[in-house]
């Protein structure tokens, strides 16, 4: 049998890493609510699922190109399960 451990890590940010990482989570939370809805606007009027990616929205909002990319990628890959779960 094999024995599994586990270990807990606490870091200490500096105060840029702090600002940084506050960034990506914003704008992780700001992804997945914004093609939130816009997925629920489509359906709403097509009846079809809308297909979108993080990066169509960078033009348009140019502070997500600030941080780390497969962040929101996975705020986007987290958005589909949740979403195809629900229909």
């Amino acid at each position: 049998m094999t024995l599994l451990k586990a270990y807990k890590y606490r870091i200490y940010p500096t105060k840029e890493q702090k600002e940084y990482l506050s960034k990506v989570f914003g704008c992780v939370r700001f992804i997945y609510n914004k093609m939130l809805n816009d997925k629920i606007e489509h359906y709403k009027r097509t009846g079809k699922m809308l297909k979108t990616t993080p990066a169509q929205y960078k033009q348009e909002y140019p502070f997500l190109k600030e941080v780390d990319s497969l962040a929101l990628a996975n705020a986007q890959l987290n958005l589909e399960k949740a979403y195809k779960s629900f229909l």
